[in-house]
């Protein structure tokens, strides 16, 4: 988890710096921190301090990563700084997760509720 807050600390968000990693066999084969898509500026917020529609979620930046290397995340673990929202969750578990290990809940629900219901195990850490 420490890890997670190191990439968190990469993204150019000034509202929410969110880092996530994705271990197998105890290796960590991707990483991912919230920011924008290769090639477009790193402001991530507006003038109005709205988060722009494009930024990535950390977790889906991870994920997107290790889809396109030789790596497979199946049944891997996802270190994660803030818990998954509903649309990252639904990432999560295609990409065959079987374990998110977060320490700040997000607050909306239903990206965990999600993949509780569809067996991926949840760890809430509340202190590193």
């Amino acid at each position: 988890m420490r890890m997670a807050h190191e990439w968190a600390k990469l993204s150019h968000c000034e509202r929410k710096k969110v880092g996530a990693l994705i271990v197998k066999d105890r290796m960590i084969i991707s990483d991912g921190f919230n920011g924008a898509p290769t090639g477009f500026d790193n402001c991530c917020e507006d003038e109005n301090d709205v988060t722009q529609w494009y930024v990535l979620h950390a977790e889906a930046n991870a994920i997107l990563k290790v889809a396109s290397s030789a790596q497979s995340s199946k049944g891997a673990t996802l270190y994660i700084t803030l818990s998954p929202c509903k649309e990252c969750s639904k990432l999560i578990h295609q990409a065959g997760i079987k374990r998110v290990v977060y320490q700040t809940a997000y607050k909306d629900t239903s990206g965990v509720d999600f993949l509780l219901s569809a067996g991926v195990e949840i760890v809430h850490l509340k202190e590193l």
